[in-house]
This record gives C-alpha cells, sequence and structure tokens, in this order.
C-alpha cells in the first residue's frame, strides 16, 4: 500500500529540458560529453542563473567523477542541478527581472520608447501602431505606460 505523503516528483516541461541539452550540447565545446568550468559558467548563464566562480567550482567538485576529472561535470549531473534550480525559481521574481530588462531608464514603467526598444534588439518588425496597442491593451491605470503589477498581470495571469 502506497503512503498518501509520498510526495511527486516536480519535473520540467519538455521544452525545458530540451533547453537544457541544447545549452549542454552547445558549450560542450569540446564534444567531450562533459562541461569543463568555463564551459558549465557559460552554460548556466545561458539558461538565465548569475552563477559565481565559486559557485560553479563547488558543483562541479559535488559531482566531481573522479580525482582527475575534477573540473569537469557530465550531462545528467548538469540536468540534475538546473532542474532543481528552475523548479525553485519564484517566477514573480523572474518576471520583475525581466521588467527591468524593459525599464532601462529606470521609471519603473514600460514606455512605448522601452518597448520600441527592446521590439528592435529582438530583430521584432512591430509597427509602431501594434506597440501603441500593446500598451493600450495591458495599461489599466490609463497611464500610457505598463508599471510593474501591469506587468505582472500579463506575463502571470492570476499567478500573482
Amino acid at each position: 500500500m502506497m503512503d498518501s505523503r509520498v510526495k511527486k516528483r516536480r519535473t520540467l516541461p519538455d521544452a525545458r529540458k530540451q533547453e537544457i541539452r541544447e545549452a549542454f550540447d552547445l558549450f560542450d565545446s569540446d564534444q567531450d560529453t562533459f562541461l569543463s568550468y568555463y564551459e558549465c559558467k557559460v552554460a548556466m548563464r545561458a539558461l538565465g542563473f548569475d552563477v559565481k566562480k565559486g559557485e560553479v567550482l563547488k558543483i562541479i567538485r559535488q559531482y566531481k567523477i573522479d580525482d582527475k576529472d575534477i573540473d569537469k561535470i557530465s550531462y545528467s549531473d548538469f540536468e540534475e542541478v538546473v532542474t532543481d534550480w528552475m523548479l525553485n525559481r519564484d517566477p514573480k521574481e523572474e518576471m520583475l527581472k525581466a521588467f527591468r530588462l524593459f525599464d532601462e531608464d529606470e521609471t519603473g514603467k514600460i514606455s512605448f520608447r522601452n518597448l520600441k526598444r527592446v521590439a528592435r534588439e529582438l530583430g521584432e518588425d512591430i509597427s509602431e501602431e501594434e506597440l501603441h496597442a500593446m500598451i493600450d491593451e495591458f495599461d489599466v491605470d490609463g497611464d500610457g505606460e505598463i508599471n510593474e503589477e501591469e506587468f505582472l498581470t500579463i506575463m502571470l495571469g492570476d499567478d500573482i
């Protein structure tokens, strides 16, 4: 008989698992099926984690294969670490980081100019009319800009 208190292990959606695989493969520059310290650090940053040297070294040492390969991590170990980190992310905090990328002038709001800059940087071909319509659709307080609360509502919906 199974204990009803046993928690089901949380897993990532397949698309997120694929992201991890692609980052690992992309940054395994010597194609040895392991990531060195530098490869691991770049792969983790590509996945959105602002890791410091000490953190990466600690992880690699924790998962070391043997004394000769102290500076390498396997895919399965890399996937385990990154999966845990992804599952423990605070979605609201992640969205606030994204908001700050839009709000480069640090006004606490995303203006038409901010939105136009981001669209251009991403190579999106969006007309000024479409950009204004995007702001109008989500601008609850009618000030012509998107504040943090409005942005969170757009991004997280009912989860905030």
